[in-house]
């Protein structure tokens, strides 16, 4: 029946068009770069917010205008601002060209600065939301800097209806999370760096490479049909001006890091690089020690550069290149509890402490081709390497308990834990676009490559802890060693290799329908495998006399081999090399699975103009889904061989509504039916095991959940850079996927089809306001907030028969991710009464209330991270147009971030999550920088 409805409103239009109107159009140059045309400047009739900006080829039109004279002003930072009359005849179109130059106080800064999209301004990017033909916020460059964002993930969590996990890079867009969300740059999908996640982890986007992030809540036929929160794409930055050069370097602290005698992983680089991926993981474990190597004071640095030229050519064609590098760290501290509790506490470390090194080094080329008027050719390159590199002490008071000790299960328990982590990413676009009459033809095609790997952890578990801090020298830790794989290295590696492509031929029929045909493909592999060596102690009665120098005992000289009884430890591994001992010999893989995913998918919309008022975007897509993964794991004895695949075809419609009320304010509506699909990781049902978590996934997850879309909002663009906003939003999620704490004795986390059915309710709004501006009508003072307000439910099966079998005790519950809260909001103080120096100041604030990290089964209550606020302080300086001097105080607040187990019986119990860090109950600190710029 929803599926009739949708298809009844695809096929009903309206065909009117007002009489006794007129427009205006014309071309806008630019007399300081030789007279090229000036792009995304903006064209506002004065006296309303009715306008639109140039396009990359200085081209503007503003139709449907009653007869009569208006006054246009046009306008861009740092050039003078023009007021021009014009009469609008009926039928006709009014030309006006114009030529803008720079404002007298500005003529030196802009001749030395470049031209740079106005896609990255707060108003432009209004703009182009108030013409959008479907439900859109875009947040670009501009207003990432003056709120001191510096990545993606910062940016959509600025947007209404966003929020940010803290201390991890999860994004949730009204409610729902990863896994029901899609990110793609310049329109083409992006692979994911982390096995634990579908989306591409966007702290890994700087603001160096980006011009503007949008999300789209609403969903139209061009986009996958694996869509429910929405799509984030990310716009990459081009240029198109004359020579610059910008370089930028800062620094900073972490207020709980700065003190600390901080310690690395042995073998990883200051720049976030392990150098032995060559090397087979045993010859690794008998050239290379275990501990942590002491580092250097904990400041941040932070630095980077950009540069930038166009040629021109006889014939009228043009070449921009444009590239930047930049390279940051940081360092954060963490004290903390580590417990693992399901129905009984099994571990517990009341004091522990985390030493995180994290770096960022990011590469990005592009290369602008613009053939002629309507022809267009673009290639981007990004290389991304992101790190992570965490040391843990978990017990370091001597009363960790451990309800499987062999000494003592009330005090001594310890453990450390020595983790890498690098992604290194590549992905590679070319891009075109060509016009020519009536048609245009818009397309992409990418190729990207991830290396995710995690090399050589070390993990080790002592009792009798509280030894090690006595002064008494005849009393020692020992190893704890119940199984062998409780001292043990790690070794994981994942490979993602993807090709994806879109096409859209537009065809504008008349002034009243636009038709778009378009196709979208992707095809993509995963390889994963990891392997384990686990330290089996062989002299039980060993002490550790000093527990900060375990290479005097994890050594070839201690390596126990032919049962010499002089020996400490031998190496085991579980899946040995066929005739070869699994004891002190190199092994194979432990778990490994590869995964296949295959869409094709075509799709025809229109875009129907009906009177002065209506706008008409009916859809609908075909989509071709095929996904197959083959693994091999060990946890699941001889069923942990096997295959999964499903091949689906989806038909999806859409409809997009948009109403003018006024020239100010519109109502938008949109309906749209779209599936959700299972990830690789969802699927393989290999186990990763944390200090205190277990995670891992479920083959029986395999199929697709339907899903019904509707939205309504009202949008009213008041002002220069002004909005008010209201919507209402449901969706209705058909055999939802959530991860569950499966209750067995391990308390493994696994994704699991809970339910028929979940629905999700909400609202959200927004205002933008400019409370004093200056004769340019500039904001001197302004502020904005949005909040989001949700109501989730599911239905909870009353058994799960399957791989895994689990029960609940009740028979609905909240949605998994879902926030009933959110709330963003911020201040901007900007003064212009100096001459040659203008200062911008910003107090940003978030908060997303109490939310479900993960659901109990059986007797198992849920997982939940608690309510979090967040408080930035950015202050920029910017110095005679091309020098900036910035400072941030981020994390004014300093929350203490915890998440906690429900239980019937003792309340609220404090545990560790597998979506966060290795600790809870913690602060993470004030981050403190300097960053200082210059514009050659």
């Amino acid at each position: 029946m929803r599926n009739f409805i949708l298809l009844i409103l695809f096929f009903t239009t309206a065909f009117t068009y007002a009489q006794g109107t007129g427009s205006v159009a014309g071309k806008l140059i630019d007399k300081e770069y030789n007279n090229e045309p000036l792009a995304f400047a903006n064209v506002l009739i004065k006296g309303t917010t009715k306008g639109t900006t140039s396009d990359f080829d200085g081209l503007y039109q503003i139709e449907d205008l009653e007869v009569g004279e208006y006054t246009l002003v046009f306008s861009f930072v740092g050039y003078q601002t023009q007021e021009i009359k014009v009469t609008i005849i009926a039928g006709e179109t009014a030309q006006l060209n114009v030529e803008m130059g720079a404002s007298a106080a500005a003529l030196d800064a802009v001749i030395l600065a470049p031209v740079t999209t106005k896609r990255e301004s707060e108003t432009a990017l209004l703009l182009e939301q108030k013409k959008a033909v479907e439900i859109k916020q875009s947040i670009g460059a501009q207003e990432l800097s003056r709120k001191g964002v510096s990545d993606a993930a910062g940016a959509v969590a600025k947007i209404s209806g966003v929020s940010k996990q803290e201390g991890s890079s999860n994004v949730y867009v009204r409610g729902l999370g990863d896994r029901y969300l899609n990110t793609s740059m310049n329109g083409l999908s992006l692979p994911s760096n982390d096995v634990n996640k579908k989306n591409i982890d966007l702290n890994l986007f700087s603001s160096d490479v980006i011009q503007n992030v949008s999300i789209s809540k609403a969903y139209g036929a061009q986009f996958y049909g694996d869509f429910a929160a929405g799509n984030v794409d990310i716009t990459s930055k081009e240029h198109k001006g004359n020579f610059f050069i910008d370089i930028v370097s800062g620094t900073g602290f972490n207020t709980n890091a700065i003190g600390e005698n901080f310690v690395r992983s042995e073998g990883t680089g200051y720049f976030g690089y392990y150098g032995r991926y060559a090397h087979d993981p045993f010859a690794v474990i008998l050239s290379h020690g275990v501990d942590p190597e002491s580092v250097s004071t904990p400041i941040n640095v932070s630095y980077g550069a950009s540069i930038g030229h166009s040629f021109k050519f006889e014939n009228g064609s043009k070449l921009s290149v444009f590239a930047t590098g930049s390279f940051e760290n940081g360092y954060e501290y963490r004290t903390g509890k580590n417990i693992d509790f399901t129905t009984v506490e099994k571990k517990a470390f009341e004091a522990s402490e985390e030493f995180e090194y994290s770096t960022t080094s990011t590469a990005m080329a592009n290369v602008f081709y613009r053939i002629n008027s309507d022809n267009t050719l673009s290639f981007n390159s990004v290389f991304i390497n992101s790190s992570s590199d965490e040391v843990g002490y978990y017990g370091i008071d001597g009363n960790g308990r451990n309800r499987d000790a062999i000494l003592d299960t009330d005090q001594g328990f310890f453990q450390k834990n020595i983790q890498f982590d690098q992604t290194r990413m590549f992905v590679n676009q070319l891009l075109g676009n060509h016009k020519s009459g009536k048609l245009e033809l818009d397309w992409g095609f990418g190729y990207n490559r991830v290396l995710s790997d995690q090399p050589d952890r070390k993990r080790f578990s002592v009792e009798n802890y509280q030894y090690a801090l006595d002064n008494d020298t005849t009393t020692n830790p020992t190893f704890y060693s119940n199984v062998v794989f409780d001292n043990q290295r790690y070794f994981q590696n994942i490979e993602d290799d993807e090709y994806n492509g879109r096409l859209n031929l537009a065809y504008e029929a008349n002034d009243n329908i636009k038709f778009n045909f378009g196709y979208n493909g992707r095809h993509k592999t995963r390889q994963f495998n990891n392997i384990r060596y686990g330290y089996d102690i062989v002299d039980g009665d060993y002490q550790i006399t000093d527990i900060n120098n375990l290479n005097a005992v994890f050594n070839l000289d201690n390596l126990n081999i032919n049962d010499d009884s002089n020996g400490i430890y031998e190496l085991k591994v579980i899946n040995p090399y066929p005739n070869l001992s699994n004891t002190n010999r190199p092994g194979l893989n432990e778990n490994t699975y590869s995964g296949k995913l295959n869409i094709y998918a075509g799709y025809f919309d229109a875009e129907i103009t009906a009177g002065e008022k209506w706008l008409f975007v009916p859809g609908i897509r075909l989509e071709s889904f095929e996904q197959n993964i083959e693994y091999d794991v060990i946890n699941l004895g001889n069923n942990g061989v096997d295959s999964k695949s499903s091949e689906e075809t989806f038909i999806l419609p859409s409809l997009n509504i948009k109403y003018a009320l006024n020239e100010d304010q519109n109502l938008r509506f949109s309906a749209s039916k779209t599936v959700s699909t299972p990830e690789f990781k969802e699927i393989a049902p290999f186990v990763y095991e944390d200090v205190s978590t277990r995670i891992g996934g479920n083959p029986d997850v395999l199929g697709y959940s339907d899903i019904l879309n509707i939205d309504l909002k009202y949008e009213w663009f008041f002002g220069k850079s002004e909005i008010f906003s209201a919507g209402a939003f449901t969706k209705q999620i058909d055999n939802p996927i959530n991860l569950v704490v499966v209750g067995d004795a391990t308390g493994t986390q696994r994704y699991v089809r809970t339910g028929d059915q979940a629905t999700i309710y909400g609202f959200e709004v927004e205002l933008r306001k400019n409370l004093l501006v200056d004769e340019d009508e500039n904001a001197n003072l302004s502020f904005g907030v949005n909040a989001t307000y949700m109501k989730t439910k599911q239905d909870l099966y009353e058994t799960i028969d399957g791989t895994f079998d689990l029960a609940f005790n009740r028979n609905e519950d909240e949605l998994q991710g879902a926030s009933p809260f959110l709330l963003n909001a911020d201040v901007s103080f900007s003064p212009t009464s100096f001459e040659n120096y203008k200062p911008v100041a910003n107090l940003v604030f978030s908060y997303f209330s109490d939310r479900i990290d993960a659901l109990g089964s059986g007797d198992l209550g849920n997982i939940v991270e608690k309510s979090v606020p967040t408080l930035d302080f950015i202050w920029k300086n910017t110095i005679k147009e091309n020098f900036e001097i910035n400072f941030s105080a981020k994390n004014l607040l300093n929350p203490t971030i915890q998440y906690v187990r429900e239980d019937q019986n003792l309340g609220d119990v404090l545990v560790v999550s597998a979506n966060g860090k290795g600790v809870t109950d913690y602060k993470r600190g004030m981050n403190i920088g300097l960053q200082l710029k210059y514009k050659f």
